[in-house]
């Protein structure tokens, strides 16, 4: 199992512990992969992550990258350009532990300048 999920799964559980809704939107091929944990609250399978985004784009209030692999990052980018395109106007957060995306918002201002 990924760390990512291992955080992710740390994330559903203090949010259930506090009586909050917890979704989990999981892809066909993670769970093939056994790259899950378990999941408190609601689970929705989706057949891609291309789905995922959709459903997360439907049911969320507010994004937050947590450290992840390649998956978050195309996450992350496609959330940016469609706030970008005004297609949503909803938060959106980088959850930067031990400076794991430093490079990358590095980056950012850079590009933004």
């Amino acid at each position: 199992m990924r760390e990512e999920a291992l955080l992710m799964g740390c994330v559903s559980t203090a949010l259930a512990m506090h009586r909050r809704r917890v979704l989990g939107i999981v892809p066909s091929a993670f769970t093939e992969k056994n790259l899950v944990g378990k999941t408190f609250g609601k689970e929705l399978k989706v057949a891609t992550m291309h789905e995922r985004l959709l459903k997360l784009m439907d049911f969320g209030d507010a994004f937050i990258a947590l450290p992840g692999g390649f998956d978050t990052l195309e996450e992350l980018f496609h959330i940016v350009s469609w706030a970008q395109l005004n297609i949503h106007q909803k938060p959106i957060g980088v959850l930067n532990v031990n400076g794991l995306f430093d490079g990358l918002l590095s980056f950012l201002d850079h590009a933004v300048e």
